[in-house]
């Protein structure tokens, strides 16, 4: 949740178009090399798979093809919305994948729309949208694979140890031998043991001998297919050229900048760098009243923060882990652009919201006695609806 305390509200919804191929790129930055001889690997207990995959070595470089999946987005949710349809980013495409050994990445979605390119390394993380002809950054820190070249991988009791960890909170299935792009590779399914809104399970593939990644998957609860996915489709290993790294946006693209390295979370000078906790505390930083009842949609509160950078607020948190909802909470401003309201109108009592749903969550949008509120959580449109309405 700390990146609600660095981004305006009218930056949360470029972060969310961002963060999905984003965070699914990611799945592969470790990819390596592939080279098998049979389709299918024999079957292994999953810690000894796991143990197996994390004591491979990779190659200088990977090229490969790709297919993304998105179904995120229910036919509709996003009516309205101009500047980017047919973004290779809210619907399903191929591309290719770029990676060298030194933890530098570059994926290339491709639609009719114009591409969607992903780059990652040590500054951050890049994406070019040229439908809308924009570039989201996000400086996050990508350490080096390199810097990792001399650890010991770990052992196996090491990993029972990490599996039993996991399985407080996840349900794992057993290492099931598979066939991912011609590669053996082993597939496991995770699901939430406890509530989880409407995730209903991750799953992954990896190389049988190479131990890299193959696929990844995220679903819905009740649904077989994946909301969110990249799979491989083809791979090839060896060098890989710089330029294949480097993407050049035009010069008259519009940037989004989603964060700073250096930005202190929940904090200010006028706390001295401290984060600010406790409804009390986070009321007497803010010009606007505070609105946090103590359960909301049945969730009880667990935390009010304040929200650092230029425009400070309050975030609101309900519940817990992936099932909880958080709350943001800002003074309105006069005549300033809201990225929201080319979203779906909706009614929240005496106010007009606006209002994202998607397949593993909503997000609702309005304005209230001078307050602009943002509510998220990954739980139907109708619960969003009532957990707004509950606020201001």
């Amino acid at each position: 949740m700390r990146i609600f305390r660095q981004l305006s509200t009218p930056r949360l919804l470029g972060l969310l178009a961002a963060i999905v191929a984003v965070g699914v790129a990611a799945s592969v930055v470790a990819m390596a090399a592939l080279g098998s001889s049979s389709p299918t690997p024999p079957a292994k207990p999953l810690d000894q798979a796991l143990q197996d995959a994390t004591s491979a070595t990779g190659p200088s470089g990977v090229t490969a093809r790709v297919q993304f999946t998105n179904n995120l987005f229910p036919s509709g949710s996003l009516s309205g919305v101009t500047g980017n349809q047919g973004s290779a980013l809210q619907s399903s495409a191929t591309g290719r994948l770029w990676w060298k050994s030194n933890g530098q990445g570059r994926i290339e979605l491709q639609s009719d729309a114009g591409d969607t390119q992903i780059l990652w390394g040590t500054n951050g993380v890049t994406v070019y949208d040229s439908s809308s002809n924009t570039v989201y950054k996000l400086p996050v820190d990508v350490p080096a694979r390199s810097a990792d070249a001399n650890k010991a991988p770990p052992s196996l009791a090491d990993i029972d140890n990490f599996l039993k960890g996991l399985a407080a909170h996840w349900t794992l299935s057993d290492a099931i031998p598979s066939d991912v792009a011609g590669q053996p590779a082993y597939t496991v399914k995770v699901s939430p043991a406890h509530s989880a809104g409407l995730l209903g399970a991750l799953q992954f593939a990896w190389d049988a001998n190479q131990g890299v990644p193959l696929e990844i998957g995220v679903y819905a609860q009740g649904q077989s297919s994946p909301v969110l996915g990249l799979s491989v489709t083809d791979i090839s290993y060896g060098d890989v050229s710089s330029s294949d790294l480097a993407v050049s946006p035009p010069a008259n693209a519009k940037v989004v900048d989603l964060g700073s390295k250096g930005a202190q979370n929940g904090s200010n000078s006028n706390t001295g760098g401290q984060d600010v906790t406790g409804l009390a505390a986070v009321q007497a930083q803010l010009p606007f009243t505070v609105s946090a009842p103590a359960e909301l949609v049945g969730l009880p509160q667990k935390d009010v923060r304040l929200i650092g950078g230029s425009e400070k607020g309050a975030l609101v948190l309900y519940g817990q882990g992936l099932g909880g909802i958080a709350v943001v909470e800002r003074q309105a401003t006069t005549g300033g652009s809201n990225q929201f309201s080319q979203l779906p109108q909706v009614s929240i009592g005496s106010a007009t919201g606006h209002e994202l749903a998607t397949q593993l969550g909503t997000i609702v949008a309005f304005e209230k006695g001078g307050v602009s509120y943002l509510v998220a959580g990954s739980m139907p449109a109708s619960a969003a609806e009532t957990a707004a309405r509950n606020l201001g």
